[in-house]
């Protein structure tokens, strides 16, 4: 099975799609740009979704939900968020269809079903969520609002790739309302900081915490903080976003609170998101010419036992033996299937198991058994060991520690080696064509010379690294004085 997948040197961009759709993570649809996730994927989004919602619970945020559909009223009330999604929004304007009669067993929209105002879906809640706050706040003993919502969301996409760009999406997006400025700027940091650590630790991706330049914000932002990851193709990838949204949400729908000297302002805002687009991050960061590699702490199934039978008397005594096994594995925690599926040989197996990125594959016959040891594969090196079966659970724990630990070492190797400076316009270029990855450079500071860059080179500016060294230097383009370095890289 492995034999079909295209090469990363051969078509980077097939051998990801073969990634998605052969290892089975998700399909496409018969929508346009929408995906359909697979219970194998959806396992992954469930498990990276499980811990999320956990970090958000213990930073002292709650869930709710809110509606799928936005009146364009709202939606305009904040005209730069408003402007920045209008090319991607889907409206609904009817709320009926009825019997075509000009085509029997055909159906038309119905004219007389007209909506009186028009209703977008979601691309992203701010609208529908600020309007609903104005009737929450009051008073400054209504805040700080922590409020995260794990939802759907649309945003019209001409071209699409399964989990890194589709017309709907999953996602998580924090909304919070505070008393004071401070207070906002610093839950978006503190929820960049959240996401940084779950990427870092759980997806095994290491990240740059940065914040965006004006051309890059969220619209309607003050402030967008981010966290840029780096493809095995060279390329950027956003991971997460946290924004400091100031008072303008609060002002286009009059969402003030009283003080305790009883004077009226407006609150403060923020908000965060991160969707499953992370699972595209996850693939394409750590997975090889074979198939998906999962980092343990989140993958769906942490540990394969594959039995080798030798006729079918062998059976009792290895499926007898796995069990033990497996009930030791799942006393510590560790998620584990038994795949004594008759229909497929065992060397099919451990092609499908490497394919899916299972970190762990044990096999098991009967002259292990008689030997008291297993065979262990790790995916993430390939490398094969004898076990003892005797204290064979902690000893895979510490394993999956391990490939866990390993495959972010692995990942940050590859990061760091691909951050180079460029000093020159000629030489920006020739890294970009030539070696890819983040090149820190010196810009001017302008939106004018940032587009320029982006035209001449399509190269962006990911981030301006947070605690970034000051240097005095010249911009590449233009010569014009600047006094720090920032990342630029091609990006997804």
């Amino acid at each position: 099975m492995a034999k079909e997948l295209t090469t990363r040197a051969a078509d980077y961009s097939q051998w990801y799609n073969d990634l998605v759709i052969k290892g089975g993570l998700a399909d496409h649809s018969a929508v346009r740009g929408c995906m359909v996730i697979k219970p194998y994927g959806f396992a992954l989004w469930e498990n990276m979704q499980r811990q999320l919602d956990k970090m958000f619970k213990d930073t002292g945020h709650e869930n709710a939900y809110f509606p799928l559909f936005v009146p364009k009223s709202l939606f305009e009330a904040e005209e730069k968020n408003a402007e920045g999604f209008a090319k991607e929004c889907a409206i609904v304007t009817h709320y009926r269809l009825k019997n075509d009669p000009a085509n029997p067993g055909k159906l038309m929209v119905d004219p007389e079903a007209k909506l009186e105002e028009e209703l977008i879906i979601r691309p992203t809640s701010e609208a529908i969520i600020w309007n609903t706050y104005k009737g929450w706040i009051q008073s400054y003993r209504d805040l700080p609002l922590l409020i995260n919502q794990w939802a759907n969301v649309v945003r019209w996409e001409m071209r699409t790739r399964l989990f890194l760009r589709t017309a709907e999406f999953l996602w998580q997006e924090g909304h919070t309302a505070h008393a004071t400025k401070e207070e906002a700027v610093e839950e978006t940091t503190k929820m960049l900081d959240v996401y940084a650590t779950f990427v870092e630790e759980y997806m095994a991706v290491p990240v740059i915490k940065g914040v965006k330049t004006a051309n890059e914000r969220f619209a309607g932002a003050e402030d967008t903080y981010c966290i840029e990851a780096l493809m095995q193709d060279g390329k950027a990838l956003q991971a997460g976003t946290s924004h400091f949204l100031g008072q303008n949400f609060a002002k286009a729908f009059d969402v003030k609170f009283s003080d305790k000297n009883n004077t009226l302002d407006y609150v403060w805002a923020t908000s965060w998101g991160v969707s499953t687009r992370l699972i595209g991050a996850l693939i394409m960061a750590h997975s090889d010419d074979q198939g998906l590699i999962m980092p343990p702490k989140i993958a769906p199934i942490q540990v394969v036992i594959v039995p080798v039978y030798k006729g079918e008397e062998s059976k009792p005594a290895i499926d007898g033996k796995a069990a033990e096994i497996v009930k030791q594995l799942k006393a510590l925690g560790v998620s584990v299937k038994y795949d004594n599926n008759d229909n497929s040989r065992p060397g099919w197996k451990f092609a499908e198991y490497e394919l899916k990125g299972v970190p762990v594959r044990i096999a098991l016959g009967l002259r292990d058994i008689e030997n008291n040891v297993v065979e262990v594969a790790r995916r993430d090196t390939k490398e094969k060991n004898t076990l003892s079966i005797d204290g064979l659970a902690p000893a895979v724990v510490q394993l999956l520690h391990d490939i866990q630990q390993n495959i972010y070492n692995r990942a940050l190797a590859f990061r760091n080696e691909r951050i180079t400076n460029a000093d020159s316009w000629d030489d920006f270029v020739k890294l970009l064509d030539e070696k890819g990855g983040f090149i820190a450079a010196h810009w001017d500071g302008t939106g004018e010379t940032e587009d320029k860059i982006k035209e001449q080179s399509k190269a962006t500016i990911r981030c301006i690294p947070l605690n970034n060294k000051q240097e005095a230097g010249v911009c590449i383009l233009t010569g014009k004085p600047s006094k720090e370095r920032v990342l630029f890289a091609r990006a997804y």
